[in-house]
C-alpha cells in the first residue's frame, strides 16, 4: 500500500487508466483474469474464479462431475476443483479458500484491481449485500 500516496496524487481515476491495460493482458496471459475488479486469485489457489461458467465465487455447484470436471462445459476441468488443489500447495494464503467471498460487485467490472484494492472499493460489499458477520447465527429468542 506504499503505492497510495502516489495514486492519490495521480488521481485514482487516472492510475486506473494508466495501469489497468498491463494489469488486464499480464492477469489474461497468466490467470486468464476476467477483469472483475475485485480480484481474489490469492485466495482461489492462483485460480480466477470468474472462468466458472456460473461466476461462482465461493465454492463449486451441486454439478461437479465424478470426474472432476464442470457440469456446464464437460470438457472442462471444474474451476473450484483446480482452485481447492493450487490452494493446498499455497502454505501463506491456502486457507483463505475457505472464506466466504461477497457477491461480485458488477459495478467494479473492467476497473483495476488493484487500484480498487488501494481505494478500498475491492471490499466494499454490493449494494443490498448484508456481511455474513452480521448476520446472527441464532435468532434472539433461542440465545438464552
Amino acid at each position: 500500500l506504499r503505492l497510495k500516496p502516489l495514486a492519490a496524487r495521480l488521481g485514482f481515476a487516472r492510475t486506473d487508466r494508466l495501469i489497468r491495460w498491463g494489469e488486464e493482458v499480464g492477469k489474461k496471459a497468466v490467470f486468464d483474469c476476467r477483469m472483475c475488479g475485485q480480484c481474489i486469485l490469492h485466495s482461489t489457489g492462483m485460480t480466477c474464479p470468474m472462468t466458472c461458467p456460473k461466476n461462482l465465487r465461493n465454492g463449486p455447484c451441486g454439478g461437479v462431475r465424478a470426474n472432476g470436471h464442470c457440469e456446464v462445459i464437460p470438457e472442462m476441468r471444474c474451476v473450484w476443483v483446480e482452485a481447492f488443489e493450487r490452494s493446498r500447495r499455497m502454505p501463506r494464503y491456502g486457507d483463505e479458500m475457505l472464506l466466504l467471498q461477497p457477491p461480485v460487485n458488477r459495478r467494479l467490472e473492467g476497473s483495476s484491481a488493484w487500484v480498487n484494492m488501494l481505494t478500498g472499493a475491492d471490499k466494499a460489499p454490493p449494494p443490498g449485500w448484508v456481511q455474513t458477520t452480521d448476520i446472527p447465527v441464532l435468532p434472539a429468542a433461542e440465545k438464552k
